[in-house]
């Protein structure tokens, strides 16, 4: 039993203002695994005003003062790698392997790549008679989502310390425990007192106390569009700068040159990635009309490979889902494709079998003659569902694909780079991947429409926590 009943506060570990705590459960057996304070408004107004003492010097400090410690956070962090990974796995659900590659990896990355990213960073130039800088925004508010916890963290936190903003984050309270583990790291990088602060809470408690706080300057989110739009509204009334990145409903359009097998199988890995919860998941599947019988038979096929099972289990390809309120919202998700009259071809709202007792677990799922117009094909499932359309030429895909009002990724599939690369450009959303291309660290990510604004990630991630100034010098 994992139990934290102190929040980073300050540079110290201190005890919540109230005593109510909140269970955290293991995704794969559904017990309670640990618990987390239950923080409130009291919690954040002593957070925000560590961080708001602490700005004024942190950003003055030098950007190499700040990629030493970047770096510092990155290597302590590697040095806890395994534990992150079975961490996750336990909070999430993602299967121990992919975990300690993508949940623990990538935040480990990400550190030591905004340290690297810091240290040729321009930061001022001379433009005419203008001397035009960039300066740290603040005060940064990160709320981040639960199924890519640390991950989306880092792609808050580190770019912030590195622009000179000072930070509260309140993490998910489904998988909190690796930020903890992120905040004893970051105390022993020797970060200076009130630079980052970690308080836990629900959303409509400790996370709207940060969205309307007055001595927030700017608000980083992840996570659901609904809750987005919430903290729109409310950072509105301050005027407070909002970065968001919300949902998506990608579309994979396999045009008809495209090696069939190689992308059926890349759409359904893409859609299956931590069991369908992932923002960028390829949920819909445009095939030609032409090749459906025989990408539907693929995608059945492939999807039956996944073995559904225990996320610390050597064999497991799918795991669990994070709570038992998605396991019902992805099985009502099933039985609404169902009586929409979409086909059942791999699957089901049925449990799997031969899993642990207990645990939120999901059949990997195919619908065929899917309709863009129903449901399954309108919604964020965030779970192991895929949906095949059939369209009847380029101009139809691309129609299909753009019918969202989503904007957050894609991808398209053609022998033709070319083509492909044309395809890719009208399709409106933040990334497309072409013919299976690797996630880039460096590369901007985000949305279009309701995906969000703002972009994270590289160079870019770190522009999003910096303001313009521009010094009109006389001769």
């Amino acid at each position: 039993m994992l139990v934290r009943d102190k929040l980073f506060i300050g540079g110290r570990w201190v005890a919540p203002s109230g005593r109510e705590m909140i269970d955290v459960h293991n995704a794969g057996t559904g017990e309670v695994m640990g618990r987390v304070p239950a923080g409130s408004a009291k919690d954040v107004d002593v957070a925000v005003a560590a961080a708001r003492r602490a700005f004024e010097s942190w950003s003055n400090t030098s950007a190499d003062q700040r990629a030493e410690l970047l770096g510092k956070i990155s290597a302590n962090l590697k040095a806890r790698a395994d534990e992150l990974a079975k961490t996750i796995a336990q909070e999430v659900g993602m299967p121990l392997k992919l975990a300690g590659r993508i949940q623990a990896g990538l935040p480990i990355a990400n550190f030591a790549n905004f340290a690297k990213l810091l240290k040729e960073f321009i930061f001022e130039e001379r433009v005419g008679n203008s001397l035009v800088t960039r300066e740290p925004v603040g005060v940064v508010a990160a709320i981040t989502p639960w199924n890519y916890p640390l991950h989306q963290i880092a792609l808050k936190v580190a770019p912030a310390l590195a622009a000179g903003c000072t930070v509260v984050l309140k993490p998910s309270e489904v998988a909190p425990f690796n930020a903890f583990i992120l905040a004893e790291a970051i105390e022993a990088a020797g970060l200076p007192q009130g630079v980052f602060n970690l308080v836990t809470g629900f959303g409509a408690d400790a996370g709207e106390a940060l969205v309307k706080h007055r001595d927030i300057d700017m608000i980083s989110f992840t996570g659901s569009t609904r809750a987005g739009k919430r903290i729109s509204e409310l950072a509105a009334q301050s005027v407070k700068r909002v970065a968001l990145e919300l949902g998506g409903k990608s579309a994979s359009v396999i045009l008809d040159d495209a090696d069939l097998a190689t992308a059926v199988k890349g759409t359904v890995n893409g859609c299956y990635l931590n069991s369908g919860q992932t923002c960028t998941a390829l949920t819909r599947m445009l095939v030609p009309d032409s090749l459906y019988q025989d990408a539907a038979r693929i995608a059945a096929e492939v999807a039956k490979s996944f073995t559904v099972g225990d996320p610390l289990a050597e064999t497991t390809r799918l795991g669990p889902l994070s709570s038992q309120a998605q396991l019902e919202r992805v099985r009502g998700y099933i039985r609404k494709g169902l009586q929409e009259g979409a086909e059942l071809l791999a699957g089901g709202a049925e449990p799997p079998e031969g899993v642990p007792p207990g645990g939120y677990y999901v059949k990997p799922t195919v619908f065929g003659r899917v309709r863009n117009d129903m449901t399954i094909a309108r919604e964020e499932i965030f779970g192991p569902v895929l949906s095949i359309i059939a369209y009847k030429d380029e101009e139809d895909a691309v129609r299909i694909a753009n019918d969202t009002v989503y904007g957050l990724a894609g991808a398209v599939w053609s022998r033709d780079e070319a083509r492909a690369q044309r395809v890719a450009r009208r399709i409106r959303a933040g990334q497309v991947d072409v013919n299976g291309g690797a996630f880039n660290m460096n590369a901007p990510f985000g949305g279009f429409k309701q995906s969000g604004h703002g972009r994270e990630a590289g160079v870019y991630g770190l522009e999003e926590f910096l303001e313009y100034k521009s010094l009109q010098l006389k001769g």
